[in-house]
């Protein structure tokens, strides 16, 4: 496959670029030195090529340490000097944000019964749409909040190095398709620093933001990704800060140790007066999530860990500048003012919104600017634009026609020119078959949610005793557990053949193999954490168990067998009956056991909490988790789905004789 012809590598984008021109009006934050490099406390201004299919005219790059302390100067590549506002005093614009977040490589959805959904082309037809009916004064940008990775099968055109590296989905047809700037989410790291600079360097026309990544040795900021950007149209000037959630974000990896995230707070202290200072308005991109501290929202079907989220980001923001602000969010997967602007989504003038996730909504801001109005009456309109689900089987005259996606709906050019070939080149790992499922009664779709977070899960038992199975040829040796999270688990599986599209929707985040060593004592303790998370009877009603149960319960390979006693409440919830590999745990409490975990385990669980927290997910009490991340590990780079899907090529079938069975490995007991 060849890069897409129509978009610029990021180098040749860094090369380009027109001087800043000069003007009478200047920010106290800017100085002139001629070549100047950023010193702590500074930004440098650099002009760069802007994506050729968005809509700025010319792009600024701000380059420099935005972690070192508050921005005091923003210093010019030659010089020149830079205007505080693109607009004359007095004179208006009108800028019309379209944004999304959380698409997840979800670019078109491929169903053989129902027919392909054009989800992104759906966007970018509304996207050229307005841009080709903007008044003169109307300037129309595409942005992305992140997470743009991890989620579909377009994942796998990425590989697990560079040198498996085929194409960035999902940056392609975004240069393509004209977004102007992204942050970079939690999710684009999951393949590791060194494939997302694979794809940043080869598919990103745009510029990539965050303020609060930092440390890598293979993505490098001012190279790879900035703090943030200002673009330039029809004389308007935005101002762009990236920030990127500090929760949730895999850091630490053995190929890449010293990736880190600061405080998304820290970084916008720091640089957001400096950026609104040569800007007509200041949009935040910002992947943090919804809420604050531990929130309800989006798709956590319970409160989840938020951390330094949008709620946060707002109150310390809005007393920064003058200028008005939007926050376009991200993480949490939050529909925001769909029908209009929620007061409780304005923090002291200051508009946050989200667009839910996996392009369900295209948002639209719409604001006045003038040059002299402040954060004074500037919203139009804000809203979503719900994209439609493809159903062929539905008949023109049928009831509900109308609502399913038709060509009319989304560019078919578009699609056929930049998104066919991506899927053709998929095509023959999208549909290999690779095995049978006899009978889906234990792991259909509606059995699957309904059991996954209340105790033992067929589709859960098989995936755990699969690795074990596999275990045999690690490297390290065999295991003697194996575990994985109930909303890692995303999907069932129907009767009939099995292709490896169908178990990629099952497990499609990209978790490896992180083996632990554990004594008896550490698993059993594990197992009491455990039991505290079940969802209980009492819950079950009144939670949607198709959404993600954010609190972390885990299930475990057939050695494990134990009972979860639920008692009156979770806190006096207990784990008995322990045995492992037929032994009660009493009298292994000090031997050694391999313990095989998936990656978000293995890191803490992030806002699932197995990293010393209080259990989350609205479990009450405040119970402390146990934390797992200081467990000795052998990170085997191996990925977890990709041994399953070995096994299940190996044995043509996922049936009980493979494990997938409900054997009361978990009892729950009143």
């Amino acid at each position: 496959m060849t890069t897409h012809k129509g978009s610029l590598s990021r180098r040749s984008m860094l090369k380009g670029g027109a001087a800043l021109a000069a003007t009478a009006a200047i920010s106290p934050y800017i100085v002139f030195r001629a070549q100047a490099a950023p010193a702590a406390g500074e930004l440098a201004m650099i002009a760069a090529t802007p994506n050729s299919n968005g809509a700025f005219e010319k792009l600024y790059l701000l380059k420099g340490d935005p972690l070192a302390g508050p921005i005091k100067a923003i210093v010019t590549e030659t010089g020149a000097a830079v205007p505080m506002s693109g607009l004359e005093m007095g004179e208006r614009r009108l800028l019309r944000l379209m944004h999304f977040n959380d698409l997840h490589n979800h670019i078109t959805e491929m169903h053989a019964k129902k027919g392909d959904t054009h989800v992104f082309s759906q966007m970018v037809k509304q996207v050229k749409d307005a841009r080709a009916n903007a008044v003169a004064d109307e300037v129309v940008l595409f942005v992305s909040g992140g997470d743009d990775h991890t989620g579909s099968i377009f994942d796998e055109l990425l590989g697990w190095s560079p040198d498996e590296f085929i194409a960035d989905a999902g940056y392609r047809v975004y240069s393509a398709g004209g977004v102007d700037v992204a942050v970079l989410g939690n999710h684009e790291f999951d393949r590791g620093a060194a494939v997302l600079k694979k794809g940043i360097e080869t598919d990103a026309s745009f510029p990539l933001l965050s303020a609060n990544v930092h440390g890598s040795s293979d993505l490098k900021r001012d190279e790879d990704y900035f703090a943030a950007v200002i673009g330039e149209a029809k004389g308007l000037r935005i101002g762009f800060v990236g920030l990127t959630t500090s929760v949730d974000t895999r850091v630490g990896q053995p190929a890449d140790p010293k990736l880190a995230v600061a405080s998304p707070l820290e970084a916008v202290r720091n640089v957001l007066p400096a950026v609104a200072s040569v800007a007509d308005i200041v949009v935040v991109l910002s992947h943090c999530g919804y809420g604050g501290d531990q929130h309800k929202s989006g798709k956590a079907g319970t409160a989840r860990t938020v951390g330094e989220g949008d709620f946060a980001i707002a109150q310390a923001i809005a007393p920064l500048t003058d200028k008005p602000i939007v926050i376009i969010g991200a993480h949490t997967h939050t529909k925001l003012n769909a029908e209009g602007i929620d007061t409780d989504n304005v923090v002291e003038g200051v508009l946050i919104t989200q667009a839910q996730a996996h392009g369900a909504y295209l948002g639209e801001i719409a604001i006045s600017i003038r040059s002299d109005n402040g954060r004074k009456g500037w919203f139009t309109s804000v809203g979503l634009r719900p994209t439609k689900a493809r159903d062929q089987r539905v008949k023109a005259g049928e009831a509900g026609y109308e609502t399913f996606e038709q060509e009319a709906d989304y560019d078919v050019d578009f699609e056929q020119t930049h998104v066919a070939p991506l899927i053709k080149a998929l095509d023959t790992r999208l549909n290999e078959v690779i095995g049978q499922v006899p009978d889906d009664t234990l792991v259909s779709n509606e059995r699957t949610f309904a059991d996954r977070y209340v105790g033992e899960t067929a589709l859960a038992n098989f995936m755990n005793d699969a690795l074990v199975r596999r275990s045999e040829d690690f490297p390290g040796g065999r295991i003697d557990v194996a575990l994985f999270n109930a909303s890692g688990i995303t999907s069932g599986l129907p009767q009939g053949p099995l292709s490896f599209r169908q178990w990629y929707d099952v497990m499609p985040y990209a978790d490896g193999v992180h083996v632990a060593t554990m004594t008896g004592a550490q698993i059993r303790d594990m197992l009491q954490s455990n039991a505290k998370r079940v969802l209980r009877p009492e819950e079950v009603s009144k939670v949607d168990t198709s959404a993600f149960v954010s609190r972390g319960f885990l299930h475990f390979s057939s050695a494990l067998r134990y009972t979860i006693k639920l008692n009156a409440s979770a806190i006096e919830a207990t784990a008995t009956a322990i045995t492992i590999a037929g032994k009660p745990i009493e009298d292994v409490l000090d031997r050694q056991f391999k313990v095989a975990f998936n990656t978000y385990v293995a890191l803490g669980g992030f806002g699932e909490t197995w990293n010393g927290k209080p259990i989350g997910g609205d479990v009450p009490g405040q119970i402390p988790s146990m934390d797992l991340r200081g467990l000795p590990f052998d990170h085997t780079g191996m990925v977890y789905r990709n041994e399953v899907v070995a096994l299940i090529r190996e044995a043509r079938t996922v049936g009980p004789d493979m494990g997938l069975t409900l054997d009361q490995r978990v009892r729950i007991e009143a």
